[in-house]
Protein backbone atom coordinates (compact mmCIF):
# COMPACT_ATOMS: atom_id res chain seq x y z
CA UNK A 1 0.00 0.00 0.00
CA UNK A 2 1.26 3.13 -1.20
CA UNK A 3 2.05 5.63 1.15
CA UNK A 4 -0.72 8.34 -0.09
CA UNK A 5 -3.41 5.25 -0.30
CA UNK A 6 -2.78 4.86 3.71
CA UNK A 7 -3.01 8.61 4.52
CA UNK A 8 -6.74 8.49 2.73
CA UNK A 9 -9.85 7.68 5.19
CA UNK A 10 -11.45 4.61 3.34
CA UNK A 11 -14.25 3.28 5.59
CA UNK A 12 -16.60 5.43 7.45
CA UNK A 13 -18.51 3.96 10.06
CA UNK A 14 -21.68 6.17 11.12
CA UNK A 15 -23.30 5.62 14.24
CA UNK A 16 -26.18 7.12 14.44
CA UNK A 17 -29.10 7.60 11.70
CA UNK A 18 -30.73 10.44 13.01
CA UNK A 19 -31.09 14.01 10.83
CA UNK A 20 -27.47 14.36 11.45
CA UNK A 21 -25.97 11.10 10.79
CA UNK A 22 -28.08 10.40 7.64
CA UNK A 23 -27.08 13.31 6.59
CA UNK A 24 -23.41 12.79 6.45
CA UNK A 25 -23.53 8.99 6.02
CA UNK A 26 -25.85 10.37 2.47
CA UNK A 27 -23.12 12.99 1.56
CA UNK A 28 -20.09 9.91 1.95
CA UNK A 29 -22.44 7.65 0.02
CA UNK A 30 -22.85 10.21 -2.87
CA UNK A 31 -18.74 10.26 -2.64
CA UNK A 32 -18.03 6.60 -2.92
CA UNK A 33 -20.97 3.98 -1.90
CA UNK A 34 -18.38 1.90 -0.86
CA UNK A 35 -16.51 3.97 1.85
CA UNK A 36 -19.66 4.01 4.32
CA UNK A 37 -21.23 2.24 6.86
CA UNK A 38 -24.44 2.61 8.96
CA UNK A 39 -23.78 0.85 12.48
CA UNK A 40 -26.59 -0.52 14.53
CA UNK A 41 -27.67 -3.63 16.08
CA UNK A 42 -31.07 -5.50 16.99
CA UNK A 43 -34.03 -3.89 15.51
CA UNK A 44 -32.20 -1.04 14.27
CA UNK A 45 -29.73 -3.19 12.50
CA UNK A 46 -32.58 -4.52 10.53
CA UNK A 47 -34.76 -1.58 9.68
CA UNK A 48 -31.81 0.27 8.51
CA UNK A 49 -31.09 -2.47 6.22
CA UNK A 50 -34.40 -3.07 5.07
CA UNK A 51 -36.10 0.13 4.84
CA UNK A 52 -32.89 2.25 4.10
CA UNK A 53 -32.58 6.21 4.79
CA UNK A 54 -33.91 8.69 2.91
CA UNK A 55 -32.77 12.29 2.61
CA UNK A 56 -34.23 14.96 0.34
CA UNK A 57 -36.58 12.46 -1.36
CA UNK A 58 -33.93 9.95 -2.48
CA UNK A 59 -33.32 6.54 -0.94
CA UNK A 60 -29.78 5.72 0.32
CA UNK A 61 -29.73 1.51 0.26
CA UNK A 62 -26.26 1.79 2.81
CA UNK A 63 -24.42 -0.99 4.33
CA UNK A 64 -25.29 -1.68 7.76
CA UNK A 65 -22.78 -3.23 10.43
CA UNK A 66 -23.56 -4.97 13.14
CA UNK A 67 -20.90 -4.00 15.85
CA UNK A 68 -21.24 -7.07 17.72
CA UNK A 69 -19.58 -8.95 14.95
CA UNK A 70 -15.89 -8.43 14.54
CA UNK A 71 -14.59 -6.58 11.53
CA UNK A 72 -11.37 -4.49 10.46
CA UNK A 73 -11.40 -1.47 12.28
CA UNK A 74 -12.95 1.70 10.58
CA UNK A 75 -10.66 4.28 9.47
CA UNK A 76 -12.95 7.10 10.72
CA UNK A 77 -16.33 6.76 13.37
CA UNK A 78 -18.46 9.81 12.93
CA UNK A 79 -20.88 9.53 16.16
CA UNK A 80 -24.39 11.22 15.71
CA UNK A 81 -26.39 9.68 18.60
CA UNK A 82 -28.24 11.79 21.18
CA UNK A 83 -26.49 11.81 24.42
CA UNK A 84 -28.56 9.65 26.42
CA UNK A 85 -27.30 6.67 23.78
CA UNK A 86 -23.59 7.89 24.16
CA UNK A 87 -22.50 5.02 26.26
CA UNK A 88 -24.16 2.46 23.75
CA UNK A 89 -22.30 4.33 21.01
CA UNK A 90 -19.25 3.99 22.69
CA UNK A 91 -19.68 -0.09 23.44
CA UNK A 92 -20.90 -0.33 19.52
CA UNK A 93 -17.17 1.22 18.69
CA UNK A 94 -15.51 -1.16 20.68
CA UNK A 95 -14.85 -3.69 17.77
CA UNK A 96 -14.38 -0.92 15.25
CA UNK A 97 -11.87 1.37 16.83
CA UNK A 98 -8.20 0.31 15.41
CA UNK A 99 -4.72 1.58 16.31
CA UNK A 100 -5.30 4.67 13.43
CA UNK A 101 -9.11 5.19 13.91
CA UNK A 102 -10.24 8.68 14.23
CA UNK A 103 -13.05 9.19 16.12
CA UNK A 104 -15.54 12.29 15.64
CA UNK A 105 -18.62 13.11 17.38
CA UNK A 106 -21.30 15.93 15.97
CA UNK A 107 -23.57 15.46 18.99
CA UNK A 108 -24.71 18.25 20.74
CA UNK A 109 -22.98 19.35 23.68
CA UNK A 110 -19.51 20.16 25.47
CA UNK A 111 -18.70 16.78 26.66
CA UNK A 112 -18.84 13.79 24.51
CA UNK A 113 -15.36 14.26 23.37
CA UNK A 114 -14.28 13.66 26.78
CA UNK A 115 -16.16 10.20 27.57
CA UNK A 116 -15.51 8.89 24.09
CA UNK A 117 -11.62 9.78 24.75
CA UNK A 118 -11.39 8.49 27.95
CA UNK A 119 -12.57 5.29 26.82
CA UNK A 120 -10.35 5.16 23.26
CA UNK A 121 -8.00 7.82 24.47
CA UNK A 122 -8.30 11.08 23.44
CA UNK A 123 -5.41 10.83 20.79
CA UNK A 124 -8.03 9.33 18.58
CA UNK A 125 -10.40 11.84 19.28
CA UNK A 126 -11.58 15.15 16.89
CA UNK A 127 -13.63 18.10 18.00
CA UNK A 128 -16.42 18.75 15.93
CA UNK A 129 -19.59 20.78 15.62
CA UNK A 130 -22.20 21.11 12.98
CA UNK A 131 -23.16 24.92 12.52
CA UNK A 132 -25.99 26.23 10.11
CA UNK A 133 -27.80 23.20 8.92
CA UNK A 134 -31.28 22.76 8.79
CA UNK A 135 -32.05 19.14 8.83
CA UNK A 136 -35.33 17.56 9.46
CA UNK A 137 -36.39 14.05 10.54
CA UNK A 138 -39.55 12.21 10.17
CA UNK A 139 -39.34 8.23 10.71
CA UNK A 140 -36.21 7.12 7.87
CA UNK A 141 -36.60 10.40 6.22
CA UNK A 142 -34.55 13.57 6.31
CA UNK A 143 -34.74 16.67 4.37
CA UNK A 144 -33.03 19.82 4.29
CA UNK A 145 -32.12 23.17 2.79
CA UNK A 146 -29.15 24.23 3.98
CA UNK A 147 -25.81 22.64 4.64
CA UNK A 148 -24.37 24.91 7.25
CA UNK A 149 -20.89 23.23 8.20
CA UNK A 150 -18.77 21.18 10.32
CA UNK A 151 -16.10 22.61 11.89
CA UNK A 152 -13.60 20.41 13.33
CA UNK A 153 -9.77 19.88 14.61
CA UNK A 154 -7.73 19.72 17.27
CA UNK A 155 -8.33 22.00 20.37
CA UNK A 156 -5.75 24.39 18.77
CA UNK A 157 -5.17 24.24 15.08
CA UNK A 158 -2.68 26.97 14.83
CA UNK A 159 -0.63 24.23 12.84
CA UNK A 160 -2.72 21.35 11.15
CA UNK A 161 -2.33 17.75 12.37
CA UNK A 162 -2.02 14.83 10.01
CA UNK A 163 -5.27 13.44 11.25
CA UNK A 164 -6.87 16.83 10.42
CA UNK A 165 -5.46 17.09 7.46
CA UNK A 166 -6.86 13.18 6.54
CA UNK A 167 -10.21 14.26 7.69
CA UNK A 168 -10.63 17.56 5.65
CA UNK A 169 -9.11 15.43 2.34
CA UNK A 170 -12.10 13.50 3.12
CA UNK A 171 -14.71 16.28 3.49
CA UNK A 172 -13.43 17.95 0.31
CA UNK A 173 -13.71 15.01 -1.70
CA UNK A 174 -17.22 14.17 -0.19
CA UNK A 175 -18.01 18.09 -0.85
CA UNK A 176 -19.24 18.64 3.19
CA UNK A 177 -18.53 22.36 3.67
CA UNK A 178 -16.32 22.94 6.63
CA UNK A 179 -13.94 24.69 8.40
CA UNK A 180 -10.78 24.56 10.98
CA UNK A 181 -11.45 26.85 13.43
CA UNK A 182 -7.73 28.16 15.62
CA UNK A 183 -9.60 27.81 18.41
CA UNK A 184 -11.99 25.00 18.84
CA UNK A 185 -12.89 24.45 21.82
CA UNK A 186 -13.91 28.49 21.62
CA UNK A 187 -16.16 26.61 18.66
CA UNK A 188 -17.56 24.09 20.76
CA UNK A 189 -18.72 26.32 23.43
CA UNK A 190 -20.48 28.33 21.17
CA UNK A 191 -22.50 25.98 19.65
CA UNK A 192 -23.22 24.72 23.53
CA UNK A 193 -24.43 28.90 23.70
CA UNK A 194 -26.47 28.37 20.93
CA UNK A 195 -28.39 25.09 21.58
CA UNK A 196 -29.26 26.38 24.84
CA UNK A 197 -31.06 29.22 23.51
CA UNK A 198 -32.68 28.39 20.06
CA UNK A 199 -33.28 24.61 20.85
CA UNK A 200 -34.77 25.29 24.76
CA UNK A 201 -36.70 27.80 23.54
CA UNK A 202 -37.94 26.52 20.64
CA UNK A 203 -39.09 23.68 22.35
CA UNK A 204 -40.91 25.41 24.97
CA UNK A 205 -42.61 27.85 22.10
CA UNK A 206 -43.65 24.91 20.25
CA UNK A 207 -41.53 27.55 17.54
CA UNK A 208 -40.35 27.34 14.05
CA UNK A 209 -37.02 28.85 12.98
CA UNK A 210 -39.46 31.49 11.28
CA UNK A 211 -40.77 32.48 14.93
CA UNK A 212 -37.01 33.47 15.78
CA UNK A 213 -36.59 35.52 12.55
CA UNK A 214 -40.27 37.32 13.08
CA UNK A 215 -39.94 38.16 16.42
CA UNK A 216 -37.78 40.02 18.58
CA UNK A 217 -39.09 38.41 21.87
CA UNK A 218 -38.36 35.41 20.71
CA UNK A 219 -34.42 36.01 20.15
CA UNK A 220 -34.52 37.73 23.55
CA UNK A 221 -35.54 34.71 25.28
CA UNK A 222 -32.81 32.96 23.36
CA UNK A 223 -30.75 35.60 24.43
CA UNK A 224 -30.98 35.35 27.65
CA UNK A 225 -30.54 32.08 27.93
CA UNK A 226 -27.27 32.17 26.34
CA UNK A 227 -26.42 34.89 28.30
CA UNK A 228 -25.90 32.57 31.25
CA UNK A 229 -23.92 30.10 28.93
CA UNK A 230 -21.79 33.30 28.08
CA UNK A 231 -20.80 33.65 31.92
CA UNK A 232 -19.82 30.48 32.83
CA UNK A 233 -17.62 30.05 29.83
CA UNK A 234 -15.81 33.15 30.35
CA UNK A 235 -15.24 31.33 34.32
CA UNK A 236 -13.80 28.08 32.15
CA UNK A 237 -11.40 30.62 29.98
CA UNK A 238 -13.63 30.28 26.91
CA UNK A 239 -13.83 33.75 25.33
CA UNK A 240 -17.42 33.95 24.29
CA UNK A 241 -19.40 37.30 24.36
CA UNK A 242 -22.69 39.14 23.51
CA UNK A 243 -21.20 39.42 19.48
CA UNK A 244 -21.31 35.35 19.77
CA UNK A 245 -25.25 35.83 20.13
CA UNK A 246 -25.10 38.48 17.40
CA UNK A 247 -23.54 36.08 15.06
CA UNK A 248 -25.88 33.55 15.71
CA UNK A 249 -28.50 35.86 14.66
CA UNK A 250 -26.82 36.85 11.55
CA UNK A 251 -27.02 32.53 10.56
CA UNK A 252 -30.58 32.82 12.27
CA UNK A 253 -32.13 34.66 9.40
CA UNK A 254 -30.54 31.98 6.91
CA UNK A 255 -32.13 29.17 8.32
CA UNK A 256 -34.87 27.64 6.77
CA UNK A 257 -38.29 29.57 8.09
CA UNK A 258 -40.32 25.88 8.44
CA UNK A 259 -37.17 24.58 9.65
CA UNK A 260 -37.24 23.14 13.40
CA UNK A 261 -34.46 22.59 15.94
CA UNK A 262 -33.24 19.13 16.95
CA UNK A 263 -35.28 19.49 20.56
CA UNK A 264 -38.39 20.42 19.08
CA UNK A 265 -38.33 17.83 16.65
CA UNK A 266 -38.45 15.22 19.68
CA UNK A 267 -40.34 17.09 21.81
CA UNK A 268 -43.22 17.09 18.28
CA UNK A 269 -42.32 13.13 18.24
CA UNK A 270 -42.89 12.27 22.12
CA UNK A 271 -38.83 11.69 22.10
CA UNK A 272 -37.16 11.76 25.32
CA UNK A 273 -35.49 15.48 25.15
CA UNK A 274 -31.68 15.84 25.87
CA UNK A 275 -32.38 19.01 28.34
CA UNK A 276 -29.94 16.84 30.55
CA UNK A 277 -26.82 18.01 29.27
CA UNK A 278 -28.06 21.30 28.23
CA UNK A 279 -30.19 23.00 31.03
CA UNK A 280 -29.28 20.62 33.56
CA UNK A 281 -25.60 20.91 32.53
CA UNK A 282 -25.73 25.03 32.40
CA UNK A 283 -26.85 24.73 36.04
CA UNK A 284 -24.53 22.12 37.56
CA UNK A 285 -21.85 24.62 35.74
CA UNK A 286 -23.27 27.62 37.74
CA UNK A 287 -23.70 25.85 41.12
CA UNK A 288 -20.05 25.46 40.34
CA UNK A 289 -18.73 28.72 40.19
CA UNK A 290 -21.41 30.92 41.84
CA UNK A 291 -23.20 31.95 38.87
CA UNK A 292 -27.35 32.67 38.79
CA UNK A 293 -28.74 30.31 35.95
CA UNK A 294 -32.56 31.29 36.98
CA UNK A 295 -33.74 31.27 32.83
CA UNK A 296 -32.09 27.74 32.30
CA UNK A 297 -33.61 26.50 35.73
CA UNK A 298 -37.10 27.76 34.44
CA UNK A 299 -36.25 26.09 31.03
CA UNK A 300 -35.59 22.66 32.26
CA UNK A 301 -38.61 22.39 34.82
CA UNK A 302 -41.05 23.19 31.51
CA UNK A 303 -39.21 21.23 29.07
CA UNK A 304 -39.44 18.57 31.91
CA UNK A 305 -43.18 19.31 32.28
CA UNK A 306 -43.49 18.36 28.36
CA UNK A 307 -41.99 15.28 28.69
CA UNK A 308 -43.94 14.35 31.14
CA UNK A 309 -47.03 14.21 28.81
CA UNK A 310 -45.29 11.59 26.52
Amino acid sequence: MSEASHWMIRRISVIGAGAMGAYYASKLFDMDPRSVFLTARGDRFGRLRDKGIIVNGRKYQIKVNDPTVETAPFDMILCAVKSYHLDEAIEDMRNLVGQDTIIISVMNGIDSERQIGSVFGMEKILYSVAVGIDAVREGNAVRYTREGKLLFGEADNSNLTEKVKRVKNLLVRARIPHEIPVDMIRALWWKFMVNIGINQVSAVLGASYGIFQRSSDARQLTAMAMEEVIEIAQKEGVNLSREDIAQWNRILMELAPEGKTSMLQDIEAKRKTEVDMFAARVIELGKKYGISTKVNQVLLGCIRVLEGHF
